[in-house]
C-alpha cells in the first residue's frame, strides 16, 4: 500500500464524510493497459478487460457457470487428507497457512470439481484457483484430481480442465512432488477407458503441473497472454546464458511451436469446448 491510500485517502474520507461501509474495491486497475476498471462492469464481461482485453483470473463458480449449459452443474466434494504431513513451518507454521487460505477463499483446497452437461454431453470438469496459495499442487489436489478422473470413468464422461498454477506445494515437501506422478497415472486411467481430456491453460500454469497432468491432454487450449512454463525465464537466461526470445513463454509464442492446438478468448471459450466435444463424441456434422 501507498501513503496515498494509508494516509491521504483515511483522511480524505473523514474530512468529506464518506461513509466507512462503502467499499473501497469498486474499481480495478488492469495490468494489461493500467485503465480503472468498475468491478461490475469487469465482473459481467467475465473478468476480462474491456480496454485490452486482459484475461483476470476467475473462480471456480464463474467458471462452471459459463462452462456447463444454461449454468447448470453438480460440484462435488475435494477428498479430505490430513493437513500439514510434515509439520512445515518457515516464518509462520504451515497448517496456519491453510487455516488464512481458506478463510480468503471459502475453498478447502486449490481444486473445484463438478459435473454437468457442455453442449448436450456430460462432462466433468475441475478449476484450479490461483488465489488459493497459488494453485499450487499438494497431497489434498493429488486426492482430488483422481476423484475427478474416477467420476469422468463412472460417467463415461470427457474430461476438461482449467489450469492455473505456480507449480509443487513446498511445504508438503516430497508428498507434493508424488503428485506429478500420481496425476499422471490418473490420465493414463482415462486414456485407457478410451475417454478424452482437454486442458485449458489459464495464466498462470507453471512448474510440476505443467511437467505432469497439464499437458497430457488431447486437445490443449490457452487463453490469451497466459504465462505457461515450467521455470521462470530468468532462471532458464542463466541456465542457459541466452537471451530469451520475447514472450516465449506466453501463449501466442507456444501456439506458433506447437505445444498447444489453439488459443480462445474467454468469450469464445464455451463454445469452442462444445465444437472439440461435438468431434470427439461424434455428434458434429
Amino acid at each position: 500500500m501507498s501513503w496515498i491510500s494509508d494516509v491521504v485517502a483515511p483522511k480524505l474520507k473523514a474530512f468529506i464524510g464518506v461513509n466507512s461501509s462503502i467499499k473501497d474495491n469498486l474499481w480495478t486497475k488492469c495490468p494489461g493497459c493500467d485503465r480503472m476498471i468498475h468491478a461490475n462492469e469487469l465482473h459481467d464481461n467475465l473478468m476480462v478487460c474491456v480496454y485490452c482485453s486482459h484475461h483476470f483470473h476467475l473462480n471456480a463458480p464463474c467458471r462452471f457457470e459459463m462452462t456447463f449449459d444454461d449454468g447448470v452443474y453438480q460440484q462435488v466434494d475435494n477428498v479430505k487428507v490430513k493437513d500439514d504431513p510434515i509439520k512445515f513451518k518457515d516464518i509462520k507454521k504451515y497448517a496456519d497457512r491453510l487455516k488464512e487460505a481458506r478463510n480468503k477463499t471459502g475453498l478447502d483446497d486449490c481444486i473445484s470439481i463438478a459435473h454437468g452437461k457442455i453442449g448436450g454431453i456430460q462432462s466433468v470438469a475441475f478449476v484450479m484457483s490461483f488465489s488459493f496459495m497459488g494453485g499450487s499442487m499438494g497431497l489434498a489436489f493429488g486426492k482430488s484430481f483422481s476423484k475427478a478422473v474416477d467420476l469422468a470413468i463412472s460417467l463415461r464422461a470427457p474430461l476438461i480442465g482449467f489450469t492455473a498454477s505456480g507449480g509443487a506445494r513446498m511445504q508438503e515437501g516430497m508428498f507434493s512432488l508424488m503428485q506429478m506422478p500420481a496425476t499422471i497415472a490418473s490420465i493414463c486411467d482415462l486414456r485407457e477407458s478410451k475417454l478424452p481430456y482437454v486442458n485449458v491453460f489459464t495464466n498462470p500454469t507453471t512448474g510440476g503441473v505443467l511437467a505432469s497432468f497439464a499437458t497430457l491432454g488431447d486437445a490443449l487450449i490457452a487463453e490469451p497472454n497466459a504465462l505457461i512454463g515450467f521455470a521462470g525465464a530468468r532462471v532458464i537466461e542463466k541456465t542457459m546464458k541466452s537471451k530469451l526470445p520475447d514472450g516465449f513463454q506466453k501463449s501466442e509464442f507456444l501456439l506458433r511451436h506447437g505445444m498447444i492446438d489453439m488459443i480462445a478468448h474467454r468469450h469464445d471459450m464455451t463454445s469452442k469446448l462444445k465444437l472439440i466435444l461435438g468431434y470427439i463424441s461424434g455428434r458434429s456434422s
